[in-house]
């Protein structure tokens, strides 16, 4: 079978971290010539051995999604080099705070997930978008955890946050929809290879144990499991791909059934 991606220039944002790195590795095993973008050096390294060791392509770059600038100079710097930019992946870290009350949270741990989460959404969104509309297709992807439709107690900045991102998305589809470009947002939760003690201490400020969230998680949801990085990997590589060209301005549930919706 012809690999998804054969022949398609992706750029993946947050390259680094866990559900970057498994969307760009997954990005190059289907074929792509995957360009790794974060701004840490180091494991942006890492992934690129990965991918280059199976035989895939990989370059990276070091920049920060919230400089604008710099995204729009490496978006035209690699439509330059590659001759397109057929899909874009945007996964960071945005700086959310939960298990605060509402009522009970500063301005800054109110409004620093949304902004973050928005602006680089935005730039993402729109370097790719002016490169893709001229060439009359490509796929924006990026994901949120589907909290701004089921907000529950203890979430936090999570819900603003991603209803930020999402109603941006279904105006950027309307927008660059005429233009053969394909905007979507999938939702995911509790991904088993990302929780760690740490990770999930910043977001909260509580210690857990992961392997305590995940029972709790598989006792909530419909597959009685949480879900796996490389099913996510996959269902992104799908949507960037030729065969989920019917696929714009919505939102795909990767949540194992967490969100049953």
């Amino acid at each position: 079978m012809t690999p998804l991606l054969e022949n398609k220039n992706t750029i993946v944002y947050g390259a680094g971290g866990s559900i970057g790195g498994g969307v760009a590795r997954t990005f190059a095993r289907e074929g792509a010539r995957v360009f790794l973008a974060g701004r840490t050096r180091e494991p942006l390294e890492a992934v690129a051995a990965d991918i280059q060791a199976a035989g895939g392509s990989a370059e990276l770059a070091v920049l920060d999604v919230l400089d604008g600038p710099a995204v729009d100079d490496h978006a035209a710097a690699v439509a330059a080099e590659a001759g397109s930019i057929d899909a874009t992946f945007l996964a960071i870290t945005r700086g959310d705070v939960q298990g605060t009350p509402v009522v009970d949270m500063t301005d800054d741990q109110l409004t620093r997930g949304p902004l973050t989460g928005l602006l680089a959404t935005h730039h993402m969104a729109r370097a790719a978008a002016r490169h893709m509309a001229t060439q009359g297709s490509g796929a924006i992807l990026t994901l949120t955890s589907g909290t701004a439709a089921a907000p529950s107690p203890g979430m936090g900045s999570t819900g603003p946050t991603d209803a930020a991102i999402e109603v941006y998305l279904q105006t950027l589809a309307h927008e660059v929809g005429p233009q053969g470009v394909r905007v979507a947002c999938l939702w995911t939760a509790a991904v088993a290879e990302t929780l760690t003690t740490e990770k999930m201490a910043e977001v909260s400020g509580v210690e857990m144990d992961p392997e305590e969230v995940l029972k709790s998680i598989a006792g909530m949801s419909l597959l009685r499991r949480a879900p796996r990085l490389q099913q996510f990997a996959d269902t992104v590589a799908f949507l960037a791909s030729d065969r989920a060209a019917a696929i714009t301005a919505t939102k795909i549930n990767v949540t194992a059934g967490l969100l049953p919706r």
